[in-house]
């Protein structure tokens, strides 16, 4: 299946590298749909110009499932026919069982079940209570070092953490974290646009790769998932739900979908390098290639003058810290 689009790229952290800057993330995604459609999904991303693929074994802590969606991705990019240097891989390294579980472990099992020798580079993320910053960066440079990726990022880190580990890094000539995984939405947008994350995006040091954009498919209107979504940061889930009817009408007003206005927001904050999104199908990610066609139509402005209202976690803490839902 051929496509006319092209997706642009975007820096990912201050040295690169160039990303797409729409990409499939992994979590519920090439699980739940037919091998063959995960195929033409892979085969139909990498003709948009979109193969960066989020990647990650679900073993640990919340997300102890066994889940099997990197090991059919693992397979259906085989089947698709694209070679390692075809696509960007992005990894995960948990942070619920480290060190016990350590990093070097870590990527041996994930890079195994997908069937490659490396990754390109790595969020690490996903913790509770006290975290050591600087072993965190020396146990990930070793990972580089020893080749199996190049460079990485963080997911639901505290500032005071995230700050510690810039400054190891710069202190002892490591690579340091280049970009932040956060929950950024038309809703929840404390972390990435309030005062502690906000800076490192504001001066380059951070860019910003925007998950959780569609609240587990509630922005895109499906009001009652059926599947496991993200944790509900400072509760506001149910605002989401009630907030959808706006999204909505917004959307008519603007000439688009909630889908598409959902993902053409994320890609309004200067700091986005890419936003991470799931679909189950060919057809379902070229509604969402719609976004790029509505960012360019209207302008970031007017788009985040249309939605200022929806912005529903004002009141949530802006302090680095992701308390549990």
């Amino acid at each position: 299946m051929s496509t006319s689009t092209t997706v642009p790229t975007r820096r990912l952290g201050p040295a690169g590298p160039e990303v797409p800057a729409v990409s499939l993330g992994s979590w519920n995604t090439w699980d739940r749909m037919p091998f063959d459609e995960a195929v033409a999904l892979i085969r139909y991303a990498a003709d948009a110009g979109a193969a960066y693929f989020d990647v990650a074994h679900y073993n640990m802590g919340p997300h102890a499932e066994q889940a099997t969606t990197d090991l059919v991705f693992g397979r259906a990019v085989a089947e698709a026919g694209l070679r390692r240097n075809d696509y960007i891989l992005c990894g995960k390294l948990w942070l619920w069982d480290y060190p016990a579980t350590g990093f070097a472990q870590q990527m041996e099992t994930s890079l195994e079940r997908i069937g490659t020798g490396h990754a390109d580079h790595v969020v690490v993320g996903d913790y509770l209570g006290e975290l050591d910053a600087r072993r965190v960066v020396d146990d990930v440079n070793a990972q580089i070092d020893a080749g199996r990726f190049e460079s990485w990022g963080v997911n639901n880190w505290g500032i005071n953490e995230l700050h510690t580990a810039l400054d190891h890094a710069g202190a002892h000539g490591l690579v340091p974290p280049s970009f932040a995984q956060l929950k950024y939405s038309l809703a929840r947008r404390t972390m990435a646009e309030g005062e502690c994350y906000g800076p490192l995006f504001a001066d380059g040091t951070l860019s910003l790769q925007a998950s959780d954009v569609f609240e587990g498919g509630i922005l895109a209107g499906k009001l009652s998932p059926g599947r496991k979504i993200g944790a509900d940061v400072g509760g506001i889930r149910g605002h989401i739900v009630e907030a959808f009817p706006e999204v909505r009408r917004i959307a008519e007003e603007l000439e688009t979908t909630p889908t598409q206005l959902s993902l053409a927001f994320t890609l309004t904050h200067p700091a986005t390098a890419n936003v991470l999104f799931g679909s189950s199908s060919v057809a379902q990610f070229q509604e969402n290639l719609g976004a790029l066609d509505l960012l360019e139509r209207l302008g970031a402005d007017r788009l985040r003058e249309a939605t200022a209202g929806l912005w529903l976690d004002r009141h949530v803490s802006a302090d680095g810290t992701w308390p549990a839902a």
